[in-house]
């Protein structure tokens, strides 16, 4: 027995048939730069008077289940988390590549279960019906492209070994800052500083009364697809389209030399209207906190199309 150690740690995830039923078998090893999934019980303050100044026993509460996983973003294994934020893709292409096309709106989105496995302690805490609430990402001119997926878990399950059986390994493409662009209606949005992309599925808990402490289940809302975009500013094209109320498209993308390609179309964004601030002799910026909505012609919000070798998963 030893101490645990995030170099050691190990997560697996496997898409549930039954909602807060783990599968048996065909988990995927999946790379991830840090996690805070897990599950905690605060204690209640014992309010009973009439035993001297000093408090009686803590009365345990519920137990919540969640956390966010920090992941790359990649040409393979993200793939898996696209299909947890918008529902199973349809896939186009008889050989490689293969194109797989996500949309928003979908009412019926997979359950996961996830493995954290620490096996020198050991402890592998396994965390059924995982729903993905947020999925967001940052795009900037250099650094680690990493995204941030925001999980609901039903309950946490802990043992001494794996329950996840044989995993299967996927290969990594990552992405990275350099292969991304933004483009505005088609065009690429000239003196773009940064930008950051949040979509959330806003899940509703269910927190019956059961004895075990676990939620009944995590029910999608209204969607939401928001971000920010930092510019030096130039010209007035977007505080005119803020101003006048109009929408554009956005696309958000990244592209491998190998072929490989993700990207992100927001269909129908709107701008508000920025405090344009001259704060020094460097450069002016503006920055803009844009939502998107429901494109009538489009029929959905967004749509995410992950190109790659894999046909299905």
């Amino acid at each position: 027995m030893g101490r645990a150690q995030g170099a050691r740690a190990q997560l697996a995830l496997a898409f549930e048939s039954t909602y807060g039923t783990a599968p048996a078998s065909g988990f995927h090893k999946m790379p991830f730069a840090s996690t805070t999934l897990g599950a905690e019980q605060p204690l209640i303050d014992n309010e009973l008077l009439g035993f001297g100044r000093d408090p009686l026993a803590p009365i345990k509460d519920a137990v919540t289940a969640d956390g966010d996983v920090v992941i790359p973003i990649d040409a393979e294994t993200f793939w898996l988390w696209l299909k947890a934020a918008f529902g199973a893709p349809a896939t186009t292409g008889t050989s490689a590549p293969f194109t797989h096309e996500f949309v928003s709106g979908d009412f019926d989105l997979p359950s996961m279960a996830i493995e954290v496995g620490m096996p020198e302690v050991p402890r592998f805490a396994m965390y059924s019906g995982c729903m993905l609430d947020q999925l967001s990402f940052q795009m900037q001119r250099s650094g680690q492209l990493q995204a941030t997926a925001s999980l609901v878990a039903q309950g946490e399950d802990r043992e001494t070994s794996s329950q996840a059986g044989t995993l299967t390994e996927l290969d990594l493409k990552r992405f990275g800052n350099f292969n991304g662009s933004v483009k505005r209606d088609g065009s690429s949005l000239a003196n773009l500083i940064s930008a950051e992309v949040n979509y959330s599925n806003n899940l509703d808990r269910i927190e019956t009364i059961r004895s075990d402490g676990k939620i009944d289940g995590a029910d999608p809302s209204i969607s939401a697809l928001t971000g920010q975009i930092e510019v030096r500013f130039a010209d007035e094209t977007l505080v005119d389209q803020a101003a006048g109320g109009n929408s554009c498209e956005l696309e958000f993308g990244f592209t491998l030399g190998s072929g490989e390609s993700f990207k992100l179309v927001a269909h129908e964004v709107y701008l508000p209207r920025p405090r344009v601030e001259v704060s020094g002799p460097q450069g002016v910026q503006a920055t803009f906190d844009w939502q998107a909505a429901l494109n009538s012609a489009e029929g959905v919000m967004c749509t995410a199309t992950l190109t790659n070798n894999t046909e299905t998963y």
